[in-house]
């Protein structure tokens, strides 16, 4: 449990780093992977008192709600992802521009 512990915090680590950025690529990037890190956070804490829960295979103590619950994020999360990137795309598209500064409108 103590790998997944470190993991989560290192994803979550980098993901903040990546928020932080002026670039908005930078931004979309943290944003994913803060919301791996709450997935991998949540289904290592679903199963208390194992070391790896998603290896043991013939466990009838499992429950399958979380993992279904994550699967169901994960797919909401690259949705959004999606969105985000053609929400930067346009405004490339449109600025010539990838930056957070750019994001404000004109300035007159």
């Amino acid at each position: 449990m103590t790998i997944l512990t470190i993991i989560t915090a290192t994803l979550v680590y980098v993901g903040v780093n990546l928020v932080l950025s002026k670039n908005l690529i930078r931004v979309v990037l943290g944003t994913s992977i803060l919301s791996h890190a709450a997935h991998l956070y949540l289904i290592s804490m679903s199963f208390p008192g194992t070391d790896l829960p998603f290896v043991e295979k013939n466990n009838p103590d499992v429950d399958a709600l979380p993992q279904a619950l994550i699967l169901t994020a994960i797919v909401i999360s690259f949705a959004t992802t999606a969105l985000l990137l053609v929400l930067v795309y346009r405004n490339y598209q449109m600025n010539k521009d990838n930056q957070v500064d750019s994001l404000g409108g004109t300035d007159e």
